[in-house]
C-alpha cells in the first residue's frame, strides 16, 4: 500500500509535528507534503531522513512570514499536489486546511490537531485585533476560507481527533464524527531519582498570545513569586515588560535542561484558556511534578484535581493567586504523575494509529 504524510508546514518543532515524527516513524518511507519547509529549522533537522515534497509556495523567498498574510492561497497550494496514485493519505491538520485530499480509490486520515483557530474565534498566536485594517482583512478573508475549510472537511475519509476538546469543534464546525487518539508524549524516565522541589514555579513553551504567559508572570511579580520561563516567540519581548525581579527568562533551552528544570520546580503552570489538548503538562508529569491549569479545554483530559494538580476557574489574577498561594508542593506523588503522563506515552500513540488504520482503512 502506497502512503503519503501531508502536514501544514515544516516551521517549528512543536506538538504537530511530534505526531508527524511518530507518524513517519510508523511508515518511514512514506513521502512528507506539506506547504514549505524551512530551511535549517528544527522541524528541517526532525525530518532529515524523510523525503520531503514542498509545494510551489515553499519556493517563495520570506516564505515563512507570507503564509500567514497570503493564508487566501491555501488551496492553491494544496491543489498543486498530485495524490491520486497514494491509497492512503494521512493529514496532520490545523492551521492551514490540511485535509480534503482524499479522491477516488485514495482514502484519507485526518488527524486533526484543531480546526483552524482565526477561522472559529478561539484565540491565535497572532493579534489580529491590534489594528482595524489587518482585523477587516483578516474577516474579509475567514469569510471565504470557512466555507472551504468546511467543503474540504467533506471529502476526509475518516478523522482522528488529538483530545475530546478537539472531537468537539470538528463536530460543531464540520458536522462529523471523529475518534479521539490522544498526542505522543515522549519524555526521559525519572524513575527512582530523587527530586530536590526548588522554590520556583515554571511555564514555557512558545511565547504567543494564545497561551496567557502575561497573566501568570502578573501574578508572580505582584506577589513576589519565583517563576522561570523558557522558550521563544512573538510576545518574548512583550512579556519581558511585564517581569519584576522574581521573573527569569531563560530562552530557548534543549529538552535536557526543560526537564531538569520541571524536575526541580513547585508546579508547572499554564493559563490558555481554550487549550487543544496542551503536550507540556504531561511533560511536567512525566518529570514527576504537578501541573497548575486553567480549568479548560484540553488540559482537563491530562491533569487528574488533587493528585497530578490543581485547576484555577477564571483567567484571572485573583483566581490563579488563590491557587498558588494554598498550593503544597509536597502533596503530590512523583510516581502518581509519572503514571498518568504513561497514558500518553509514543509507543501507546503509534498503537492505537496503527490498530485504527488496519480496522477503518484496511492498511497493514
Amino acid at each position: 500500500m502506497k502512503v503519503a504524510l501531508v502536514h501544514d508546514y515544516l516551521k517549528e518543532y512543536g506538538g504537530a509535528e511530534r505526531v508527524l515524527e511518530a507518524l513517519h516513524e510508523i511508515w518511514p518511507k512514506a513521502p512528507i507534503y506539506t506547504s514549505f519547509c524551512l530551511k535549517g529549522s528544527k522541524a528541517q533537522l526532525a525530518f532529515k531522513d524523510a523525503k520531503i515534497v514542498e509545494s510551489w509556495f515553499g519556493k517563495l523567498p520570506y516564505c515563512d512570514k507570507l503564509i500567514s498574510p497570503l493564508r487566501f492561497l491555501l488551496p492553491s497550494i494544496w491543489q498543486s499536489f498530485d495524490f491520486s496514485g497514494y491509497d492512503l493519505v494521512i493529514s496532520s491538520a490545523s492551521w492551514a486546511v490540511t485535509k480534503g485530499f482524499a479522491q477516488g480509490k485514495t482514502k484519507e486520515i485526518c488527524y486533526c490537531h484543531t480546526p483552524p483557530r482565526y477561522l472559529y474565534g478561539y484565540e491565535t498566536s497572532r493579534d489580529l485585533k491590534k489594528r482595524w485594517y489587518i482585523r477587516l482583512y483578516a474577516l474579509i478573508v475567514a469569510y471565504f476560507m470557512r466555507p472551504y475549510d468546511f467543503r474540504q472537511a467533506q471529502k476526509v475519509t475518516y478523522f482522528i481527533a488529538n483530545s475530546q476538546e478537539t472531537r468537539s469543534r470538528i463536530k460543531k464546525f464540520y458536522r462529523r464524527e471523529a475518534v479521539m487518539i490522544n498526542p505522543p508524549v515522549d519524555s526521559p524516565q525519572f524513575k527512582n531519582q530523587k527530586t530536590k522541589i526548588s522554590d520556583y514555579f515554571l511555564t514555557g513553551g512558545r511565547l504567543e498570545a494564545a497561551k496567557n504567559f502575561d497573566l501568570i508572570i502578573k501574578v508572580c511579580k505582584q506577589f513576589k513569586m519565583p517563576l522561570k520561563i523558557y522558550g521563544t516567540g512573538t510576545q518574548e519581548d512583550y512579556l519581558k515588560s511585564l517581569a519584576g525581579s522574581t521573573v527569569e527568562f531563560l530562552g530557548g533551552i534543549d529538552d535536557k535542561e526543560k526537564f531538569e528544570l520541571m524536575r526541580n520546580c513547585q508546579a508547572f503552570v499554564v493559563a490558555a484558556t481554550d487549550e487543544d489538548f496542551g503536550i507540556t503538562p504531561v511533560e511536567a508529569m512525566a518529570a514527576g511534578r504537578p501541573v497548575i491549569a486553567y480549568r479548560g479545554g484540553g488540559y482537563l483530559e491530562s491533569v487528574v484535581e488533587g493528585k497530578t494538580g490543581e485547576f484555577f476557574n477564571q483567567p484571572t489574577v485573583e483566581s490563579l493567586i488563590q491557587v498558588l498561594k494554598n498550593f503544597k508542593p509536597r502533596k503530590y506523588k512523583a510516581e502518581d504523575c509519572q503514571k498518568q503522563a504513561q497514558k500518553f506515552s509514543k509507543e501507546r500513540f503509534k498503537k492505537e494509529i496503527k490498530d485504527f488504520i488496519e480496522k477503518h482503512a484496511g492498511i497493514t
